[in-house]
């Protein structure tokens, strides 16, 4: 997951952004509704704030906004998700060069007896 500097996007982007999220999130503002002026402009604030991130997930190719203990979660799960696959990898690897060092003569057995 990468996070993108709201400041590399353009304005109109920005807005996509945050309006495609707020109307797929479908978040609760409490007791009383608030327009989608408002809550863009709410999003507009917490991401001014450092609170809330733009990310991006490259093998999902979908942009989606966290708050940023959410993103600090992840980028910590993944890595030690990526730190098990490599070493689930390593011992697969070594598994099967092992494997590889016996040879299955039980095949063979009988065939050369004449």
């Amino acid at each position: 997951m990468i996070e993108i500097p709201i400041d590399r996007l353009s304005a109109e982007v920005l807005n996509a952004i945050i309006e495609e999220f707020i109307l797929r999130e479908g978040t609760d503002y409490g007791a009383q509704e608030a327009g989608m002026d408002n809550k863009v402009a709410q999003v507009h604030r917490q991401l001014a704030r450092g609170d809330v991130l733009i990310t991006f997930d490259p093998s999902t190719e979908n942009c989606t906004l966290l708050t940023r203990h959410q993103f600090q979660r992840y980028s910590t799960e993944g890595a030690e998700h990526d730190s098990q696959r490599g070493q689930d990898s390593q011992e697969s690897s070594e598994r099967r060069s092992q494997a590889s060092a016996y040879e299955d003569y039980s095949q063979d057995l009988g065939q050369d007896n004449d």
